[in-house]
């Protein structure tokens, strides 16, 4: 039975893989599926609604996950479905995540009226949206790095609630009885009504009827044009830049002179009437036929909408994440009992989730066109990919499942911070102009992450090494050495990757800027991470510390590393803060003293601790 171990596990991952890969089971008959997979324009970029659904949950409620008043679970679409079709009842879901209790306060509410003590429904926070829109104009003009916990609750509440009620506008009218009644009589009545309006306007005889019908619809539906979040509208010239996409309030003022409505927009009024109406058949057909017409027009965008749906669907990372944990405590288990077997089973999961979180990484790359790392989101992904590479192929030389505990571990650390990165909405964003260049993305950015990923890998062993010589007894002459060996290959690769990849920026900034070197701060972080495992190798080459010392050294790394990778954008100041994340502040505060008294530890003699235990 001890040696099926490694095969049984290899299997027990496998499957936790092909069970991420099968569609997601529909419990209505509702095709929910070809929902979520018609393309939409959202901030400049083409994808599927299943895209938006799932993003704008997170952003609402930091989950996928919402459920029902009465606790029936909704899939994204279902919910996205009720919110553009059927307001009146998701305005009753509760997915408005709410933690200060002065906000609150606002809203007359307690922990207790909302779902999971935090999420409340739009129905609850109606009555009092003009108090928060007078606490969010008092909070605008302060800069987002120096509002109070108070104000940045307020603002994000106030953000969320535009979010949700922009997506109420996007399809149909929001307080429509039978939207695609109303333009069936609007398509009708057009022409006669247009011509009443202007003779109205002209002091001629006109019929008050149309020109009143007239004068409402062309206010119902600019009020729609002027809070729609998505473009569902597609042109009529077939694949086109975002450019031709437009609002359906938008293309519902431009049919006035010609009285012809875009077939985009009667699809989504006959959706409406049919989703409001249960009619699941009438549903269907109506998304099939769509479909087929979107097949001639739209043939690129559909087949990424498609591949996008479904990559959302599978959650590659989440599935890499599970793998890693796994293997991660396989790993440590095998240094108790059975390490050859444990620690081939180890390895096995190790590469399994690699592979897969490399199969995530190429899909990216793929609907965005870009290299793998855009934004601080694909960072983190590609830290951990870097970094579990190694870890493999250590494991591969080694034997000893050292690269198997370092490669879960920092496979699932990278992981947890990408989801947390990834509650800000969608991953694949539009790159920032000053970013847009796939040649700088995929040489500077690329190297400089190699170099992030690979000075994390180094210090992570070297806690290894430090937490084995205290804690435990396994930390033999052979095991000190090969660590050590390890940690020194490691920090050489990361030392020449940040060297490169910091000149290389400079580079690009000379070309983007003007200037090669300006002590921008994230500048400087990069500066700091060459420089630090500079001193490393010297201290190392020239028999300044032994192998703990040499370990202590590697362990700080970890603290500069983090500081150039999320501190500068904390700052919020520089030519390179991309992304101000005060939030994650506390964070990185915990983890530069974690690993301080990881060096703390290292730095006191093995005898102490010997004679401690002892």
């Amino acid at each position: 039975m001890k040696k099926r171990l490694p095969l049984l596990f290899l299997l027990l991952g496998l499957a936790l893989v092909a069970r991420s890969l099968l569609p997601e089971r529909n419990k209505t008959d509702f095709d929910l599926a070809a929902f979520g997979r018609l393309p939409v324009v959202v901030n400049g970029r083409v994808k599927p609604v299943d895209t938006v659904a799932r993003t704008a949950l997170v952003v609402l409620q930091s989950s996928q996950s919402i459920a029902a008043p009465d606790e029936t679970k909704l899939t994204p679409n279902e919910w996205l479905l009720d919110v553009l079709f059927r307001s009146s009842r998701a305005d009753a879901y509760q997915h408005f995540e709410i933690n200060h209790p002065d906000l609150l306060a606002i809203f007359s509410l307690t922990p207790a009226d909302g779902r999971a003590k935090r999420r409340f429904s739009f129905r609850q926070l109606e009555p009092k949206i003009d108090e928060l829109q007078r606490q969010a104009r008092l909070a605008e003009p302060v800069e987002a790095a120096i509002r109070t916990p108070f104000q940045k609750a307020v603002a994000q509440l106030y953000a969320n609630l535009g979010l949700y009620i922009r997506l109420k506008a996007s399809m149909v009218a929001p307080d429509h009885q039978d939207f695609l009644s109303e333009l069936l009589t609007y398509q009708k009545n057009v022409t006669a009504g247009v011509a009443a309006v202007r003779a109205k306007e002209a002091g001629q005889p006109y019929d008050a009827a149309l020109a009143a019908q007239m004068m409402e619809s062309g206010g119902r539906f600019s009020r729609m044009g002027e809070l729609a979040y998505l473009l569902a509208v597609p042109p009529s010239d077939g694949e086109s830049n975002t450019t031709g996409w437009k609002k359906v309030g938008e293309s519902l003022l431009d049919s006035f002179p010609t009285g012809q409505i875009n077939p985009a927009i009667m699809v989504y009024a006959g959706l409406a009437r049919t989703w409001k109406a249960d009619q699941p058949k009438e549903f269907n057909e109506i998304l099939r036929l769509y479909r087929a017409q979107l097949e001639r027009n739209f043939p690129q965008s559909l087949v990424k909408c498609d591949a996008e749906a479904r990559y959302n669907s599978a959650q590659p990372f989440y599935t890499a994440m599970i793998l890693y944990v796994l293997a991660f405590l396989i790993a440590v288990i095998s240094w108790l009992v059975w390490p050859d077997e444990l620690g081939r089973a180890a390895f096995w999961l190790l590469g399994i989730a690699w592979v897969l979180a490399t199969a995530g990484l190429l899909a990216r790359m793929w609907l965005e066109g870009r290299p793998p790392v855009t934004n601080l989101y694909s960072s983190a992904l590609f830290v951990g990919w870097i970094a579990v590479g190694f870890c493999l192929a250590l494991e591969y030389i080694y034997r000893n499942a050292i690269g198997s505990v370092a490669g879960g571990l920092v496979g699932f650390a990278t992981l947890l911070i990408g989801y947390y990165l990834s509650l800000g909405g969608d991953t694949l964003e539009m790159m920032r102009a000053v970013l847009d260049s796939n040649f700088w993305l995929a040489t500077h950015v690329v190297t400089v992450t190699a170099g992030y990923g690979a000075t994390f890998l180094a210090g992570f062993l070297a806690i290894i090494y430090i937490f084995r010589g205290v804690f435990t007894k396994s930390l033999d002459k052979a095991t000190a050495d090969a660590l050590s060996r390890m940690i020194y290959g490691i920090v050489c690769f990361a030392a020449l990757f940040s060297l490169v990849g910091t000149i290389l920026g400079g580079i690009w900034a000379d070309q983007s800027w003007g200037r090669f070197w300006g002590w921008d701060p994230k500048e400087n972080g990069a500066l700091m991470i060459v420089i630090w495992n500079a001193i490393y190798l010297h201290a190392r080459w020239g028999g300044l510390a032994k192998q703990r010392g040499l370990a202590v050294l590697a362990v700080f790394g970890n603290v500069i590393t983090a500081w150039s990778w999320f501190g500068v954008n904390m700052l919020g100041v520089g030519l390179h803060s991309y992304g101000f994340m005060d939030s994650a502040f506390p964070w990185l505060l915990a983890f530069a003293g974690s690993q301080l008294l990881c060096i703390a530890i290292g730095s006191i003699p093995l005898a102490m601790w010997r004679s401690f235990r002892a």
